[in-house]
């Protein structure tokens, strides 16, 4: 039996669950960081109306397509998840500072929720760090 600092292994449902969750995740982000890079124009006239350029909006774009892609990689993805979670913030008080709706500012929060939820369904490394089954009994 694991102690209190030892993970426990990942269940089959949880492992696929968390795997669903990442997978539906990261597609949404690596659409988005394309349509930016690719120069849409729909995307650069929404960034335009935040007082982005279309070169600014490039970055950003490739910004988002670097933190995806280390959030990918097993050996990175908490390293990925916390630069997500940095870049979901900038997203989150962007739309706050535009005045846009409730739901457009809290829609980064809740990639960013999943982006975790993904990786803690997936990463028992993190049930240690993150100690939800204490609080909300097994899980």
């Amino acid at each position: 039996m694991p102690t209190a600092t030892q993970a426990r292994p990942v269940s089959k449902a949880g492992l696929w669950a968390g795997r669903v969750i990442t997978t539906l995740v990261v597609l949404f982000l690596l659409f988005d960081s394309v349509t930016k890079l690719m120069k849409v124009p729909a995307v650069l006239k929404a960034g335009a109306e935040l007082g982005f350029s279309p070169d600014l909006m490039w970055a950003i774009g490739l910004v988002l397509l670097i933190c995806t892609l280390i959030y990918v990689i097993p050996q990175t993805c908490v390293l990925g998840a916390i630069l997500l979670t940095g870049y979901l913030g900038g997203a989150t008080i962007t739309n706050l500072h535009a005045g846009n709706p409730l739901w457009e500012v809290l829609f980064p929060v809740g990639f960013g929720v999943l982006a975790w939820a993904g990786l803690f369904l997936r990463e028992s490394r993190l049930h240690s760090l993150i100690p939800l089954r204490r609080a909300f009994g097994r899980m």
